[in-house]
């Protein structure tokens, strides 16, 4: 594969920060940017291929609306929220963090 030297403008705190990432899972910052490029692309070739294979553009989801027995769905999807990351390991503890100190980037 043949690599290419690059410029960039990009917001310093963001890159400082982007660089400690980088060094705390050891990884060269080439290849972490590499990933994050190609799957921010995946998205692309995804649709792409679903556009193959409906052969159309014009291609819809059928799906049945969710009726709540009370309150709004987005209610109703928040509690799920909720319970599904009360079950996973941790998750409680970064949630307290992250809603305490207000970054919410």
């Amino acid at each position: 594969m043949v690599k290419v030297k690059t410029s960039i403008y990009i917001d310093k705190e963001l890159w400082e920060k982007f660089k400690k990432h980088v060094s705390r899972k050891g990884v060269e910052t080439s290849k972490l940017l590499e990933e994050i490029i190609r799957d921010e692309m995946i998205e692309d070739t995804l649709e792409h291929i679903l556009l193959g294979l409906a052969s159309s553009e014009n291609y819809e989801i059928d799906f049945e609306p969710v009726k709540t027995r009370e309150g709004t769905v987005s209610e109703l999807i928040r509690v799920m929220r909720d319970e599904r990351s009360n079950n996973l390991p941790g998750m409680r503890v970064l949630m307290e963090y992250w809603r305490s100190s207000g970054d919410f980037r």
